[in-house]
């Protein structure tokens, strides 16, 4: 990473502004809060400090807690302020990624086409007449748009894959138990799971990497077998 974590926030913020796609976001983080924590990372990585994601900038669906931040799923007037994170953001900001906010989803996660909000419909990032896809727009956008590096969405039936085809980005969905789905708000709990969005799927391999494991707070959750790829083999 060439840039500073804090150069890299005043980068996002200034294309965040210059792209012009509120829709995405429920919540943008106030710029100096973020730049403050960037400029406390840098300080901890000059200091010899080593973190996976130092720097990484991460955008979370609404329907996921982030302590201090109101989860509203979609839903203002059911919005909630969270004492904790959802497990699997509180390991990728362990790592060093830098929360800028919360973004938009089809209402309570039930919805593929990324219109069914109060907020307005996410428009998508290659073709803005189109829909984006859903119910995890607001993440699959951030990052296809370049706003964010990385971004968690949810996958009941579709809502982590569906946004990533339409918007040509990567999206992972991993097998239910392997990343914990503690802290985050059910549609059908049975069947949830937390998605990762990138460009890249070197990327998206790395964060999802760092958020599995088991967690007391899934009980279905288990370790991911060392000896199982977490994507198929390159072409020969």
């Amino acid at each position: 990473m060439t840039q500073s974590c804090a150069a890299r926030v005043t980068t996002a913020y200034h294309r965040i502004a210059e792209t012009d796609r509120p829709e995405v976001w429920i919540l943008l983080r106030p710029e100096e809060e973020v730049l403050a924590e960037a400029t406390a990372l840098d300080a901890r990585l000059a200091a010899g400090e080593t973190l996976p994601l130092a720097g990484v900038l991460l955008a979370v669906k609404d329907n996921i807690d982030v302590a201090d931040l109101p989860t509203t799923g979609g839903c203002p007037a059911f919005a909630y302020h969270p004492d904790s994170s959802a497990t699997a953001v509180r390991r990728l900001l362990d790592a060093g990624a830098l929360l800028l906010g919360k973004t938009s989803l089809d209402q309570f996660a039930t919805g593929l086409v990324g219109t069914r909000s109060p907020h307005g419909p996410v428009r998508n990032a290659l073709h803005p007449e189109k829909i984006s896809g859903g119910s995890s727009s607001g993440s699959a956008v951030a990052v296809a748009l370049g706003l964010v590096d990385i971004a968690l969405g949810t996958d009941t039936a579709g809502s982590g894959r569906v946004p990533a085809a339409l918007n040509g980005i990567v999206g992972i969905k991993p097998t239910l138990g392997v990343a914990p789905t503690t802290g985050v708000l059910p549609a059908a709990r049975p069947y949830d799971a937390v998605t990762v969005f990138a460009r890249t799927l070197t990327e998206a391999q790395t964060a999802m990497g760092i958020m599995t494991g088991p967690d007391k707070g899934d009980p279905r959750g288990r370790v991911w077998p060392d000896d199982v790829r977490l994507s198929a083999p390159p072409r020969p």
